[in-house]
């Protein structure tokens, strides 16, 4: 996951997108930027680290001009280095660019290899860079229209924010797999952002979102143009709700926290516990409040979370998974002594965190525990930029819910079924569920389930 912005038309548009990415920390912790642009030059920051470590002061006196576009980075493809950092900027023959892009493109390498055999030169991982080398090589006279014909090369998920010297692009996949809403600000200026909760932390109206296959093109002076650039075939991610989108946020007209207690409902009709009282797992307490409505049991906030470390599922590798489970999260004993206990998460990934929270709550003196997972059981590789590379990494591919306890030490777990998150998001529309149901062919990948990014 990433989170993109972008501002046009507002004279403090950099610190406008810093303070949107500073709201959007949680969908990426590796790295941070923003691009500006003045209309003759573009201006470039960007780094490893949080958003508050890569900008200061200095950078809003660097980063001039009326249109800005930025990017917190979580790597699916590419490595955690500042050459994996984005917005991307490159010069070409019709002048400057820089990109900002949110999802995975499933024919990555067949799109690179491609290019590479036309003389392109790669300096990253990162899929994006694809994006770049299919704009700088069309053959169209006009940047629109090399944009549309790069359009025409990729599939999979994208949310895209391309900016030149004088105008900016927001452009949506037709399946509408990742989120981006548009906003209008106090200072008449624009804000298209990931999520609707940074349009809040500035001000901004919320106009829509942006629909999918939708392209809208920033000119100053003129109202925004839309152009469906793809007939819409709507398929947006569940794990937006489950797990990776802010609880304040809109996705879609859907309203994350409410979606998120209802799922908590539905967990509890499905797989009830007979227990003294139920905790999150932080930052799970919607749903873990919702599953305790619907039993009609205790909700504690039994487990502290120390909020200077990050979150644990979107770090790179294993080991570091490991420590920062246990810097992260510490049990109230005081609650905990001598009761049954359901501890809710809102997803079992790997397994890493559920076994070490099982264990905190067995030494701070829990008579049982009982693991409740308010979305299915995760049995596929994601293509479209959830980090789950490969089956052997989940759990629910190894074991069975049974044996997953026996495997965290829990006394039971208990998953929400499919149709049980179905009916939290609602059946009026179609939702990317590749992570459950390992339906590749209904998300924007058209060959196989191996067609993917990394």
């Amino acid at each position: 996951m990433c989170a993109v912005v972008g501002v046009f038309g507002s004279d403090t548009a950099a610190k406008i997108a810093y303070y949107a990415l500073f709201a959007m920390q949680h969908r990426g912790q590796e790295s941070s930027g923003i691009s500006s642009a003045d209309g003759e030059k573009i201006r470039l920051i960007k780094n490893r680290g949080l958003v508050t470590e890569v900008f200061d002061e200095e950078s809003f006196q660097l980063l001039e001009g009326r249109c800005a576009i930025g990017h917190n980075r979580y790597s699916t493809a590419g490595k955690d280095s500042v050459l994996d950092a984005q917005p991307v900027f490159a010069r070409y023959k019709l002048g400057e660019i820089s990109v900002a892009h949110n999802g995975n493109l499933v024919n990555k390498m067949e799109v690179r290899n491609r290019l590479i055999e036309r003389g392109a030169i790669f300096q990253t991982d990162m899929d994006t860079e694809n994006i770049v080398h299919l704009i700088a090589k069309s053959q169209e006279d006009h940047l629109v229209d090399r944009i549309k014909d790069m359009l025409t090369k990729i599939e999979g998920a994208y949310c895209l924010i391309i900016q030149s010297r004088s105008k900016m692009f927001v452009i949506r996949d037709r399946f509408g797999i990742r989120p981006l809403s548009l906003g209008r600000l106090p200072d008449g200026g624009w804000i298209a952002a990931s999520e609707t909760c940074a349009l809040d932390l500035v001000d901004a109206e919320f106009v829509r979102d942006v629909r999918p296959g939708e392209m809208l093109i920033f000119e100053e002076g003129k109202e925004p143009v839309s152009e469906q650039i793809f007939e819409p075939d709507y398929r947006p991610c569940a794990f937006e709700y489950i797990y990776f989108a802010r609880p304040d946020s809109i996705i879609d007209g859907k309203n994350v926290y409410e979606t998120r207690v209802k799922m908590g409902h539905n967990l509890a009709k499905e797989q009830p516990a007979d227990v003294d009282l139920v905790l999150p797992v932080p930052d799970s307490g919607v749903a873990a409040m919702g599953f305790a409505e619907g039993q009609g049991l205790r909700f504690e906030m039994g487990i502290v979370r120390n909020h200077y470390v990050g979150r644990t599922f979107i770090e790179p590798t294993q080991q570091i998974r490991d420590l920062k489970v246990k810097l992260k999260l510490s049990p109230i004993k005081y609650l905990i002594e001598g009761k049954r206990v359901a501890i809710v998460d809102d997803s079992l990934v790997r397994g890493t965190t559920s076994r070490q929270i099982v264990r905190m709550l067995r030494h701070a003196g829990a008579k049982e525990v009982h693991m409740r997972i308010a979305a299915p059981e995760i049995k596929f590789p994601c293509r479209y930029g959830i980090d789950t590379p490969t089956q052997a990494e989940l759990i629910s591919t190894r074991y069975t819910p049974q044996e997953i306890a026996e495997y965290i030490g829990a006394d039971s777990v208990g998953f929400l079924s499919l149709d049980g998150l179905v009916d939290a998001l609602g059946r009026d529309r179609n939702y990317s569920l590749v992570s459950f149901d390992g339906n590749y062919f209904a998300g924007g990948c058209t060959e196989s389930p191996s067609c993917g990014g990394e």
